[in-house]
């Protein structure tokens, strides 16, 4: 009996390394992926807050993008918007396109609460079919991605993020 345990671990063994090694390759395959996917402005189709189609043709050039994913609930969400608010005239330079998965009434009541709507450098897009969590990686709420003049990534900020970070990159 002894003599088939020892062939037997080394088997059991072996194989957990194995499965270890292809587990860790692909999750570093996928995160090299997903840099490469965002390193610029992807290709995206969401929906703005009249119902009309809005895609990375609807940036604006020679300006920042923040990309900020949200939801109306999350508190991070909410002091994100209040300060961003408080500091809008610093975003002057900056294209903001918010984005969540709500429907269009809290979509527009969060703009609305926060005095966001209506401002000619802010998008509100509603992420109909859910994909920009996918597209852009964004694994948390708040999730915020800014773009450079030229739509290539500066930083990736998960959760809270105080404002002042963002601005020391864009001022």
């Amino acid at each position: 009996m002894k003599k088939y345990l020892k062939p037997i671990i080394g088997i059991i063994l072996v194989s957990v390394l194995v499965f270890l090694g292809y587990s860790i390759t692909k999750k570093i395959s996928y995160k090299n992926e997903v840099a490469e996917r965002i390193r610029n402005i992807p290709k995206f189709s969401f929906l703005n807050l009249n119902n009309a189609v809005f895609t990375q043709n609807g940036l604006t050039k020679n300006s920042y993008k923040l990309f900020v994913y949200f939801n109306s609930e999350c508190e991070y969400c909410q002091s994100e918007a209040a300060q961003i608010s408080k500091n809008i005239k610093q975003f002057k330079n900056t294209q903001l396109i918010f984005v969540s998965y709500e429907p269009f009434e809290r979509i527009k009541q969060f703009a609305k609460t926060y005095n966001l709507l209506n401002k000619k450098n802010i998008a509100f897009l509603q992420d109909k079919e859910m994909i920009f969590e996918e597209l852009f990686d964004a694994k948390s709420i708040p999730f915020m991605l800014l773009y450079s003049k030229e739509n290539q990534l500066i930083e990736k900020y998960k959760g809270a993020t105080k404002v002042n970070n963002i601005l020391k990159h864009i001022n």
